[in-house]
């Protein structure tokens, strides 16, 4: 059609213009039929990923120069329902990209059909497939040396991997699918190299708990054994210690999972979900040795920084922690024992004086709470700290913010590059390139020296390290960056023109906000620590309670339990119950109704200890809480000091003294020397039934009586054998005359003067009987020794 329109020429008769009008509708029939038959395929076409999908599971080298050959390959997919014909995978390069932002947009949307995709190389470096069956993967690899992509200028390039092909509701060659990422080139050495440290961390969630075993060795018992599984080789822990060995990286590390593989290697024992623990495998025990050999090697001569141990939620602290009093204490004692723990571990000496709050996100509360415990360096991140001048490039970290604080900015572009899922090649591959592209970019923004900081999250998974080490070890290669220490970008010398207003409180992403510890998780610590330093008072050896118990309350506000409200919950109540149950091995032992049969009595009052070490600086006070009728030592309470050795008990013994019968209630009550009560009281009656003088005077008249009747009986008996032995004689016939009288001497009913007997005894109205007990009660003491029933 607009060839006919544009013949030049004589003008044609009525007929013949009709005619060829005619002709002209007739030919460009079949041209307008497939124009609206492309028309109608426009809204398939607009969601890319329907038809064919390319997977770029391979891009080697990542970075390359003017000698290398690039090497791509992958697998496409037939995601449609027909199959595709004369199919073909092509690269493709793409313009320069001059901003970061045009970076993040490729990154965005890497398979966008109607994104710039660039042209397409020769029919040489392509590879094509007959056939593509829908829902089959075919996989291809091809390679180009670099001098055959036409790259001009140093810069990032758009680079993609497309397929092409026709279907039968589509019968012409046309782009299916594609693959977009990024290809860095810097032909030869960069005339100004950007610094970059990569923070590499050594970070896990808990897994010691307060207890510990039985007996003086106090094994230490882990919650599960999920730990072992990190360190052992192929585990997470292992990979992130085996890949960052030959990487120029500073090692960020939680000194609280040092001393757990640590404790681990010499002997352990695992929870077990009735309350009990068992002993821990001997394999890991050995994979625990390995993995801290492996690690000492792999630090060794690298800078170490040391967060405070159990690695605290800085956030939570600064945001709900510090209402409640004593929360700030526990930060600054974390961070005293990182330093020891990691040169004991490791035997290096690690850096302290940094503090990394979550996701780097600050506000002026974080900030002062980060430095409050001695870290003067701050590791923030550049979508908190925004700059506001409209800088067109990005600055060096180091900021200073005041009072002698530098906040070290890492790059949120470069740092959250490695966040998701990263097991599939594709996936991975697309992060290791953009991270790549993201440095290269903000280095040729400005022909000066910066100081680049890559902050990752701070438990990457295994495949998320590995594309991590991909990424560092490239950029090492590259042209453009050499390494530099944490230390070294926190002294770089500050851009003047770079932001350093730290954000406001309100500022805050939300997002984390809701994952902050509540208020109540801080009360339940000072809870637990306001018992320990009562607990501790007593004990002859402290450290065997204060150091498992000083740790587990640092765990018990670590970051890992962040988005892990009720496991964290459950880990603090463990520690304040467990605490509970050893405070209570030391304890009073219950005293049934005592009798106190007389005017003053000595009370034994029992303590236990069930603990392994002796205990000390007790005191116990016995108090009566009728002191009118009962007093302890002469007066209302006494107090007597207690020592007790490890798996004893003893009583210590109260003079008490009555001044009236009946009950009076006593209290015992265990104190520390700083006049805390220990534990709960033990109270007991005393029943005093004290016998007067009156009636003991009866009681002994009594018995007199008994011993004068017995020896009048054994006198009238004797005095009877004599007489009849004279009256017999020798022939015995006295005893017969008296036998036969029938009126025998019975000597047993005679009562002489000379028996003894107390005139009256034979009747009830006689003065020997007592009176009568009707006197008021003696307010003399009774003898002391006498006996008390427990």
């Amino acid at each position: 059609m607009a060839d006919a329109a544009e013949i030049q020429g004589p003008s044609a008769s009525p007929a013949r213009r009709r005619l060829r009008r005619a002709g002209a509708l007739l030919a460009g029939a079949p041209l307008l039929a497939g124009l609206l038959q492309l028309t109608a395929a426009e809204p398939a076409q607009a969601a890319p990923a329907d038809s064919v999908s390319v997977a770029l599971d391979s891009l080697t080298p990542s970075a390359p120069t003017e000698d290398d050959t690039l090497t791509v390959s992958g697998s496409v997919i037939n995601n449609g329902r027909q199959s595709v014909t004369g199919a073909h995978v092509g690269l493709r390069v793409g313009p320069v990209l001059n901003t970061r932002s045009a970076i993040d947009g490729i990154a965005q949307h890497p398979d966008d059909l109607r994104g710039g995709a660039g042209d397409e190389l020769s029919g040489k470096y392509t590879q094509k497939f007959g056939k593509l069956i829908p829902g089959v993967a075919e996989h291809f690899s091809i390679s180009v040396p670099v001098d055959e992509l036409d790259l001009g200028k140093d810069g990032v390039y758009s680079f993609g991997v497309s397929v092409s092909g026709k279907t039968s509701a589509r019968p012409w060659d046309q782009m299916l699918g594609i693959e977009r990422t990024f290809l860095p080139w810097q032909s030869s050495e960069a005339d100004t190299k950007s610094r970059t440290t990569f923070m590499w961390p050594l970070i896990s969630s808990v897994h010691m708990t307060a207890r510990t075993g039985a007996g003086e060795r106090q094994t230490p018992v882990f919650q599960d054994d999920e730990l072992a599984r990190e360190i052992a080789p192929g585990g997470r822990l292992a990979q992130m210690t085996d890949l960052g060995r030959d990487l120029d990286v500073t090692w960020v590390i939680d000194p609280d999972l040092l001393a757990a593989v640590d404790a681990m290697a010499n002997g352990y024992r695992v929870q077990q979900p009735d309350g009990t623990s068992k002993a821990g495998s001997r394999e890991n025990q050995d994979i625990a040795k390995q993995w801290l050999a492996g690690l000492q090697k792999a630090v060794a001569d690298k800078e170490v920084v040391a967060l405070p141990f159990a690695d605290p939620d800085l956030a939570s602290l600064a945001h709900t922690g510090t209402s409640v009093t004593g929360s700030l204490s526990h930060l600054k004692d974390a961070t005293d024992v990182a330093a020891l723990t990691v040169k004991t571990v490791l035997h290096v000496t690690p850096t302290t004086d940094f503090a990394w709050p979550v996701d780097g996100a600050v506000d002026p509360s974080i900030i002062k709470v980060a430095t409050s415990a001695g870290a003067d360096r701050v590791i923030a991140r550049s979508d908190s700290l925004r700059e506001s001048a409209g800088l067109p490039y990005t600055p060096s970290a180091a900021r200073p913010i005041g009072g002698g604080t530098t906040a070290v900015v890492a790059d949120a572009r470069m740092s959250t590059a490695f966040e998701g899922d990263l097991t599939k090649a594709d996936t991975s591959t697309l992060a290791v390139q953009q991270f790549l592209a993201q440095s290269l970019e903000a280095n040729v923004q400005k022909d000066e020296q910066r100081s680049f900081v890559v902050a990752p999250q701070r438990t990457p998974t295994a495949s998320q390290a590995q594309a991590m080490a991909t990424a560092v070890k490239a950029l090492q290669d590259g042209n453009w960056s050499q390494p530099e220490t944490l230390t070294g970008a926190a002294n770089a010398k500050p851009d003047p023109d770079a932001t350093t207003r730290i954000p406001s409180t309100s500022a805050y992403p939300s997002s984390l906000r809701k994952q902050e510890l509540p208020r109540s998780a801080f009360e339940q610590i000072a809870d637990t620590q306001d018992k320990l330093d009562n607990f501790q008072v007593i004990l002859t050896d402290q450290s065997r309670v204060v150091t498992p118990f000083g740790r587990a309350i640092d765990r018990g506000m670590s970051t890992s339990w962040r988005g892990q409200a009720a496991k964290a919950d459950g880990f603090r109540t463990d520690v304040l119950s467990y605490l509970d149950n050893l405070g209570g091995q030391v304890k009073l032992i219950d005293k049934s109704e005592t009798k106190l049969s007389g005017r003053s009595a000595t009370i034994p009052v029992t303590v236990q200890n069930n603990l392994v070490q002796p205990v000390g600086h007790l005191y116990l006070r016995l108090s009566s809480t009728q002191p009118t009728r009962l007093k302890i030592a002469g007066k209302a309470y006494d107090e007597q000091p207690v020592e007790v050795s490890g798996g004893h008990s003893q009583s210590v013994k109260f003079t008490t003294s009555a001044n009236a019968n009946g009950r009076a209630t006593v209290l015992a009550q265990l104190y520390t020397e700083d006049g805390q009560e220990y534990g709960d009281p033990v109270s007991f009656d005393v029943k005093v039934t004290e016998v007067t003088p009156t009636v003991m005077l009866v009681i002994g008249g009594g018995v007199l009586l008994l011993v004068l009747a017995g020896f009048r009986m054994y006198t009238q008996r004797k005095r009877a054998a004599a007489r009849q032995a004279e009256e017999e004689g020798p022939d015995g016939a006295e005893a017969d005359s008296a036998d036969e009288s029938g009126n025998p001497d019975d000597a047993g009913d005679r009562l002489p003067e000379e028996s003894g007997s107390p005139a009256g005894a034979a009747g009830p109205d006689q003065p020997g009987d007592p009176a009568p007990d009707t006197a008021p009660e003696s307010a003399d003491p009774s003898g002391t020794g006498e006996r008390v029933d427990r």
